[in-house]
């Protein structure tokens, strides 16, 4: 699924989902990656993991979907981190604190 200046791709494997991310999560683009990990956790998938190697821009509309699914996640007895995250998600998640709880 995507937008014009965003995608994503899935790759499941038993009960993980592993999002790969590309492009500018804006507000618009907040709703494509809410719907798919939402999609996710209602097939029952307890490990979500989003590659963010991609993304050149984060939004605080994104910083509140990854934070809403990470709640989710715990939630539930799942997990859910960013792997491979870009310099700048880096630096976005680092100013609002979140690094240390979002990035394994």
């Amino acid at each position: 699924m995507s937008t014009n200046d965003f995608s994503i791709s899935e790759e499941v494997v038993d009960n993980e989902s592993r999002f790969f991310l590309k492009g500018r999560i804006t507000s618009m683009s907040a709703n494509v990656l809410q719907h798919n990990l939402d999609e996710a956790i209602r097939k029952g998938r307890t490990k979500i993991v989003v590659n963010m190697m991609e993304i050149s821009f984060l939004s605080s509309a994104g910083i509140r979907i990854l934070l809403m699914f990470f709640k989710k996640a715990k939630g539930t007895g799942g997990s859910f981190h960013i792997e491979e995250p870009s310099e700048n998600v880096i630096n976005v998640l680092g100013m609002t604190a979140l690094d240390e709880m979002l990035l394994k």
